[in-house]
């Protein structure tokens, strides 16, 4: 898992989990029941006899329009697709287990204004948008896929992304923040709205139920939309929104919600290496060619909104901290996304101006974050019932 989180140009190293141990079998209801009389089962009339089906054969299975019983999980197809569920199922956290007590001091007695306007606007970008994300997975992508197995880990990213909404949440709650004025700044703020709407543009046509992946013109628009969520939404946009307030960590503020964030960005890794993934084996199997000028103008459109927000977040800068550098980050990511989708870069000549925020979002296991607390995983055998 570490690999993986280490190095965000290999999107597609997971590890797998030790295996399960047997548990005991408990007695079942079904055990104390008598038999049924024998006269009674005489005049029962036989059931039909079961159509016969042809196997299942992984061969038959595709990301979309597969041919393959959608209902078999294995033989698997795409094994990295089962890896990818495994390896989610161990950064189990709640908002909960994080102590906030230091955050709310450090939001009402020391954070500037124009501190507390950075933290309050990325919040209120993020409430929103884990949202969307959610409603994506569950509602444009998760049916259309034909293959449980991917089904399966997209089942986890719906959670997860419901468990995101409730870290934000949570710190909102905490913080003491007017919610309906936090909630409401995506609709009302021209720089926030703009990067939602965008994203509700790519969502909205494929999202309908009637929408034909056969159609060739279709399946180019799906995996479009699906190159945009995996890759600039949560690959860059996500990575990117949580950086004002990694920023602040590193001063020692507001270091509770930074640690809720670390805890996302490890789900957003597997999020975005599993989207690109699945956008590179859709175009091998469909033989399918992406227009390079709506691929030039998807990056061009997240950048435009994305810079407008950083005017936004930071018209004048904070310790260590500016909307140059927020954009010129962007740009920088985009670039990794792009090669790891085996495209052309969209800003060439991209520097990393932020050389810290790698260390400063990857959640290593053995490490205790400012001392806030020990962020070994849990898993089911570990945890205890008491």
């Amino acid at each position: 898992m570490s690999a993986l989180l280490d190095d965000w140009d290999t999107p597609a190293t997971v590890l797998r989990p030790p295996g399960a141990h047997p548990g005991a079998m408990a007695a079942t209801a079904a055990d104390a029941t008598p038999a049924p009389d024998r006269h009674h089962a005489a005049r029962t009339p036989p059931l039909p006899a079961t159509a016969t089906l042809a196997p299942v054969r992984a061969s038959d299975k595709r990301i979309v329009n597969g041919r393959a019983d959608i209902n078999q999980l294995a033989p698997f197809k795409y094994p990295w697709a089962w890896e990818f569920f495994l390896n989610a199922n161990r950064n189990h956290w709640t908002p909960l287990e994080i102590s906030m007590a230091q955050d709310v001091h450090d939001y009402h007695h020391k954070l500037t204004p124009a501190e507390r306007h950075v933290f309050e606007n990325v919040l209120a970008y993020l409430t929103t948008s884990d949202i969307l994300a959610m409603r994506n997975i569950g509602l444009a992508v998760m049916e259309k896929m034909s293959a449980p197995e991917l089904q399966i880990y997209q089942a986890r990213q719906v959670y997860e992304e419901a468990l995101h909404t409730w870290t934000y949440q949570h710190c909102i709650e905490t913080l003491g923040l007017d919610q309906q004025e936090i909630y409401n700044r995506y609709r009302v703020v021209p720089a926030i709205n703009a990067k939602i709407s965008l994203a509700n543009r790519r969502l909205e046509r494929i999202m309908r139920s009637d929408f034909d992946l056969a159609d060739r013109d279709n399946l180019h628009e799906f995996a479009l939309s699906y190159l945009f969520f995996g890759a600039i939404f949560e690959g860059c946009w996500f990575y990117n929104g949580f950086t004002p307030i990694f920023a602040l960590q590193r001063r020692g503020l507001m270091k509770g919600t930074a640690e809720q964030l670390q805890y996302i960005m490890r789900d957003e890794v597997l999020h975005c290496a599993f989207g690109i993934r699945v956008v590179r084996t859709l175009i091998a199997e469909e033989n399918l060619v992406l227009d390079p000028a709506a691929i030039k103008h998807l990056w061009d459109e997240a950048e435009a909104v994305e810079a407008g927000y950083a005017r936004f977040l930071l018209p004048e800068p904070i310790l260590g901290y500016s909307a140059e550098q927020h954009v010129g980050q962007f740009r920088f990511v985009a670039n990794r996304r792009a090669r790891q989708l085996a495209l052309p870069e969209p800003f060439p000549g991209a520097e990393n101006l932020l050389p810290w925020l790698d260390e400063q979002a990857n959640l290593r296991k053995e490490k205790n974050f400012f001392e806030t607390r020990v962020t070994e995983y849990q898993t089911g055998g570990a945890l205890n019932w008491d």
